[in-house]
């Protein structure tokens, strides 16, 4: 970036909430790589290539090997027919709009390409969680904040924390719609003027609508929040082990989630462009 000293933000981009201080890894006991050496190293060698990006520099690509690969493969192969089924059909335009390789993991590189000619978003690598505030902050300025790292391969179908699978498959495309585009930016719009009361309510709201939001569309319950669309458990699951309620912002933003953990509790929202109006007016009123 060319300046002497690193910008808070910088900072704490560099210093997420799952890693240590010597910029390792944590895990918690229950992860399925917790007691797998090979498998934490590799995730502190793709933590170290966002921990040492900054702003300005090309975006690091990863090369992952045949056994992330074959991940990506099964992912694909057990959530593509879900969503045939389940994926709202906004998601399914972008999706088709995007053309993820199914065969390989794309690299952020490339998905940035695609992403900036169409509405001006990119996704930028960090190596783990960060805060609130950082996370939706960024989506004011049209910029997503992406892990690189691939989940366990005991478990293919499932992760206890966002990795690359959940950012490509369920939120990379959504970038590539208009209307998603603008909701994503009116988010970080409103957290970044937010009280820390708010920006709670304001992570909430996200959480059960662009995270784990349904809504109705021809009929049926239809899937558009970026959790869903990437977890094959999940998506399958829901419409019998989830209790469905209709979409109250104001109920929704006092309701806390679990998200170690398949959510008990989803809310169907009207269809798609009647919920990004309801979400805008509501985050401005933030």
């Amino acid at each position: 970036m060319g300046a002497d000293k690193p910008t808070p933000e910088e900072l704490e981009l560099q210093a997420p909430d799952r890693l240590d201080a010597a910029g390792l890894v944590q895990l918690d006991p229950d992860h399925p790589g917790f007691r797998d050496p090979v498998y934490r190293a590799r995730r502190d060698a793709i933590a170290r290539i966002a921990f040492e990006y900054s702003d300005g520099e090309p975006v690091p690509r990863v090369d992952y090997t045949d056994e992330e690969q074959e991940v990506w493969r099964a992912v694909w192969r057990n959530l593509g027919p879900l969503h045939d089924r389940y994926a709202c059909s906004a998601y399914l335009g972008c999706s088709r709009q995007l053309k993820l390789d199914r065969a390989r993991v794309p690299q952020l590189a490339d998905v940035n390409v695609a992403l900036d000619r169409a509405t001006g978003f990119r996704m930028r690598p960090v190596a783990g969680l960060v805060s609130d505030r950082n996370f939706l902050g960024h989506l004011g300025r049209s910029t997503f904040l992406a892990t690189q790292y691939m989940r366990h391969p005991s478990r293919p179908l499932y992760t206890p924390e966002p990795d690359v699978v959940h950012e490509l498959v369920g939120h990379a495309a959504t970038f590539c719609d208009p209307a998603f585009a603008r909701l994503n930016r009116a988010f970080g719009e409103a957290a970044s003027r937010a009280t820390p009361d708010q920006l709670s309510r304001i992570a909430r709201v996200y959480w059960y609508t662009l995270e784990f939001g349904l809504c109705e569309e021809g009929g049926a319950v239809k899937a558009y929040g970026a959790g869903l669309l990437s977890s094959f458990g999940e998506l399958g699951r829901f419409e019998e082990h989830a209790e469905l309620r209709p979409l109250d912002l104001a109920l929704v933003a006092s309701t806390p989630y679990d998200p170690t953990d398949y959510q008990k509790v989803l809310y169907v929202a009207p269809d798609l462009p009647r919920t990004a109006e309801l979400l805008t007016a509501w985050l401005r009123e933030i």
